[in-house]
């Protein structure tokens, strides 16, 4: 049977059950933390995250999908030690997240840079799919990179590195995007010229709107909607995700739609204690407890859950190996 690489290794694509396909376990400014050390408790972070996904594996969770990548504190080593207090798969990803500008260290070298030469995004993401994640041994199963607003520059290059990494390999990819700008369909676009099968993609927050017209588009051009931010009701009400996600399992969009919170044990870009006051449901177990009954009761069968938590992220990771 087909595997997919998780942080314990190896895993059947077979069991991986029930499968939250974008979670964070910790996303983090490293250098603001090395910088404050008395911000950060390790032991402290690390149990606190092993309570809170020991909570949702208790929930019948067996998987979740991590798209932290360079730029938003990603440190495998630690997401290992985590996992080995919890019977849980986690599956990272490889990439570089940015929104507008690339990093400094890619600015003077790789394509159409003032040094040129090939572009070292593809070979870092290719040995992370490959061979490990920063001499772990740990390796990436897919690949993340974002577009908020607009394509940028450096958006695109880190978008083209990506597609070249997955048509090397095999890897799906998520992307970070933005419905309410239509950055799915540029992604697709972007995506699609440099050779990428749409249908090994998921475009990340599509679930932040209710625009139909907009998810069909997506979805009609073969891609997974990442019905992922529940919980995230700053953004859009809850209620309101619940029948967009209902709305498109009644026209038969069920095996185009993945479901998630885009939660995170640990989050540093709010101070300590405003994420549970500002987004109380921005938990892991939100879905489980009020989002599953409440697409049940808008018509939602538990044939299509199924198909959205089991058989969409099987199929995903299948087309990994």
């Amino acid at each position: 049977m087909t595997s997919v690489d998780t942080v314990r290794g190896p895993v059947p694509v077979g069991e991986l059950g029930t499968v939250l396909m974008h979670e964070h376990v910790f996303v983090i400014s490293d250098e603001f933390r090395r910088a404050a050390p008395e911000t950060w408790d390790e032991d402290e972070r690390v149990a606190d995250a092993v309570q809170r996904l020991k909570a949702l594996a208790a929930t019948g969770v067996t998987t979740i999908a991590d798209p932290t990548v360079i730029g938003l504190g990603r440190d495998v080593a630690r997401i290992a030690r985590v996992n080995a207090q919890v019977d849980l798969n986690i599956i990272v990803a490889a990439g570089v997240y940015t929104l507008s500008d690339i990093p400094d260290h890619l600015r003077y070298h790789g394509p159409n840079t003032l040094l040129g030469g090939p572009e070292p995004m593809v070979e870092l993401f290719v040995r992370e799919l490959t061979e490990g994640i920063a001499g772990t041994g740990i390796r990436a199963a897919f690949l993340k990179c974002a577009i908020e607003d607009r394509l940028t520059p450096a958006v695109e290059r880190v978008m083209r590195a990506t597609a070249a990494a997955a048509v090397r390999t095999g890897a799906p990819i998520t992307v970070h995007t933005n419905p309410g700008a239509g950055t799915g369909l540029v992604a697709q676009e972007v995506l699609r010229s440099a050779g990428v099968d749409l249908s090994t993609v998921v475009i990340g927050h599509s679930g932040d709107s209710t625009d139909l017209d907009y998810l069909r588009r997506v979805a009609d051009n073969g891609s997974y909607l990442g019905m992922d931010r529940f919980g995230l009701d700053v953004l859009l009400p809850g209620d309101q995700r619940v029948e967009t996600v209902a709305a498109l399992a009644r026209e038969g969009y069920a095996d185009r739609m993945v479901l998630s919170h885009d939660a995170s044990c640990h989050i540093d870009w709010f101070p300590p204690g405003v994420r549970e006051q500002a987004l109380p449901n921005w938990h892991y177990g939100h879905l489980h407890e009020v989002v599953l009954p409440a697409l049940r009761a808008a018509g939602v069968t538990r044939e299509q859950l199924t198909t959205m938590l089991v058989d969409n992220p099987r199929r995903y990771f299948t087309r990994a190996s």
